[in-house]
């Protein structure tokens, strides 16, 4: 049972409780022995109890503490006291990145993107050294105060998954592989699927699969395709949209490869959002590794959306696949998965000169639309060709005239191509072209042309609104203005390309903070030490430029490193008076200096009060505790076994002990 101020391993007072999971309490702890705040992770009694899962624990924790990168959060110790395990971990004063997502309701790119390079710079540390995390979620990755961006629970998840374990006690199963999800063998690309669903949640604020039960989600992850997170966010670039699909393809080898690989397409997607660079590969129904084709995964374009052509949903066991094919046979449409029977189940019935392509590729809706425009079009074509022929034979002037008073013919007047035939100086709403930069400027352009408006282009540079796609129109979407009326459009040239943001490397190692700064297109310029009561040895405290603001790129950003606390000195200077106990009547006493960190500063025998303590030159130790221990004498009558009384003396040891605080020198 843990209590609070408990001393476990003879060194750890508990203070707080700060958290709980599924397998353990999490405790804010003091550390006596190098005077630092901790967080001590204590297994549950149910696990303690399992000596399968105790000895899988301890071998995993073990290495886990072998861990050292800015973004772990780092285990210094492993080690049990009367049947309580538990894990000594860096204290990490912040939130979680899924209370984050949740309190913004989802992030930016650039700053999901940032976020997924550190998570995948710690999860890259722990596959160097053979430690796979499988439990990779939003839940168990922290966002310190600072902005430091750290992965927890290495080590206890394997030795989780190796017992049966229930999925309330493993992490939620919205971020779990199909490997896992199946049961089968989980390897580094299983985190690399559980961080895809992780960046997913980032940049669109929900996870892809839901469902009513654990087993359900858990089907979607094996069996559905994967969403786009531009099918709910159109404004996410294409390059962040492929990392997406390529870290949460259903097969292993499909994926990247390693977490180095998913490192540089996150930081190249940094640099240029919009290009097309991720290399997707794919795995055929026989399970060979090939090339996907243009046609497999290149995103089509239709009305401004991209659409993604979904991967076959992976196979089950051979008798699965058989009642499925019966199911199939009997439905009369063996020949297509129940995925394509869904997409076309209101669909007209294709003609035989169609060709499966073609069939694939077929849009009712589209098809109505596009036959109404062109339809719209003849009209106004043979509205305009009529005109014109009637003018060069006179028919319009003689109409003129018999419709004037007095006879005098009707000028002709210039007429606009509109989609449809409308008299002179009528009003037409202006269509939105601009809502949520979601209209490329091709896109916009055609919409107002197709309705007889003009189109005017200017630039401007944006950080929000992708390149070639509509900032902003005049007039705005709504107003009624006479048709042919200009409308301009303010268009995207995409981020100004000789700023770049400045990203937060506080807490990183120097190698890594040049890293993150030459992502951007930013250099490291002087690298000084220095003391810091915050970031351990070797970490960067202090960065010129601040993150999140904007810089010329190429800016040279001057680092701090941390080489530990400043030594701090301190003095005692006290009086310690005798006892205040009254049945205190002299003799020896022994009195002692205890400082903060448990070590005796002064320890002496005397009868002979007050005594005067001077100490000086006490390194970073800010109080103590005087320790007075001494005898006292006590009368005490009793009555023997004939009824006499008879009184003697018995000695008994006392202590008097107060807190003191130290001089800093």
């Amino acid at each position: 049972m843990i209590k609070i101020g408990m001393v476990i391993g003879d060194r750890y007072e508990i203070l707080e409780k700060i958290g709980t999971g599924g397998m353990s309490d999490v405790y804010k702890a003091k550390d006596h022995k190098l005077n630092r705040a901790v967080a001590i992770k204590i297994l549950k009694q149910e696990f303690s109890e399992n000596e399968n899962f105790v000895s899988k624990f301890r071998v995993e924790a073990q290495a886990a503490a072998g861990l050292m990168h800015a973004n772990i959060v780092n285990v210094y110790d492993v080690g049990e006291e009367r049947d309580i395990y538990y894990i000594v971990m860096e204290l990490v004063e912040g939130i979680t990145l899924k209370k984050y997502i949740e309190k913004k309701a989802r992030l930016s790119v650039k700053e999901a993107i940032s976020i997924a390079i550190q998570v995948s710079l710690g999860i890259e540390a722990a596959h160097n050294n053979h430690i796979i995390h499988r439990d990779i979620k939003p839940q168990n990755i922290m966002i310190s105060k600072e902005g430091r961006v750290k992965v927890t629970d290495f080590g206890i998840a394997k030795a989780a998954t190796s017992n049966t374990i229930t999925s309330n006690v493993m992490g939620s199963v919205h971020y779990t592989s199909p490997e896992q999800a199946r049961g089968g063998y989980s390897d580094a690309k299983s985190d690399i699927y559980s961080l895809g669903i992780s960046l997913f949640e980032m940049l669109t604020g929900r996870v892809p699969f839901n469902g009513d039960t654990t087993v359900a989600i858990a089907i979607k992850h094996i069996q559905e395709p994967m969403p786009s997170p531009r099918d709910f966010v159109p404004e996410i670039p294409i390059s962040v949209e492929q990392i997406v699909l390529k870290c949460t393809q259903k097969s292993p080898d499909a994926r990247y490869q390693s977490m180095s690989a998913l490192i540089e397409d996150l930081k190249r997607s940094l640099i240029t959002p919009d290009e097309n660079f991720v290399v997707m590969n794919g795995v055929n129904v026989d399970g060979e590794t090939r090339m996907l084709n243009d046609r497999d995964h290149i995103p089509k374009k239709q009305n401004g959306r991209v659409n993604h052509v979904t991967p076959e949903p992976m196979r089950l066991n051979e008798n699965a696949a058989r009642e499925k094919q019966r199911d199939r046979e009997r439905s009369g449409a063996a020949a297509r998965p129940a995925a394509d029977r869904q997409k076309t189940k209101n669909r007209p019935t294709p003609s035989p000169a169609r060709t499966k392509e073609e069939e694939e590729e077929y849009n009712p809706t589209m098809e109505r639309i596009t036959t109404a425009i062109m339809v719209i079009v003849a009209v106004v074509i043979g509205c305009v060709v009529l005109y014109i022929v009637g003018n060069v034979l006179g028919v319009f002037p003689i109409i003129g005239e018999g419709g004037n008073e007095g006879g005098t013919p009707v000028p002709t007047q210039e007429v606009e191509p509109t989609p449809t035939a409308v008299p002179a100086g009528s009003k037409a709403e202006v269509p939105d072209v601009s809502s949520g930069g979601s209209f490329s400027q091709a896109e916009a352009t055609k919409m107002l042309e197709e309705r007889g408006f003009r189109v005017e282009i200017e630039r401007t540079t944006s950080s929000t609104v992708l390149k070639g796609y509509v900032i902003s129109q005049t007039p705005t979407a709504g107003e009624k203005v006479s048709f042919g009326a200009t409308v301009t459009l303010l268009i995207s040239d995409g981020a100004d390309a000789s700023t770049v943001t400045v990203p937060q490397v506080l807490g990183y190692t120097q190698e890594a903070a040049q890293e993150a700064l030459s992502a951007v297109g930013l250099k490291v310029g002087s690298v000084e030490e220095g003391h810091s009561d915050e970031y351990p040895i070797g970490q960067v405290f202090y960065q010129s430029y601040a993150p999140g603001g904007n810089v010329t790129s190429g800016t040279a950003v001057d680092l701090k490193i941390s080489i530990g606390p400043k030594p701090h000195s301190y003095s005692c200077n006290i009086q310690v008076d005798v006892p205040t106990d009254p049945q205190y009547s002299g003799g020896e006493a022994n009195v002692m200096l205890v400082g903060s960190d448990n070590k005796i500063y002064y320890n002496t025998t005397t009868n002979v009060f007050p005594i005067l303590i001077n100490l000086s030159g006490i390194q970073n130790v800010a109080s103590g505790q005087v320790i007075v221990n001494y005898t006292v004498s006590i009368t005490e009558t009793t009555t023997d076994e004939f009824g006499n009384e008879v009184t003697g003396i018995r000695e008994e040891t006392r202590s008097e002990q107060y807190a003191v605080p130290f001089t800093e020198e």
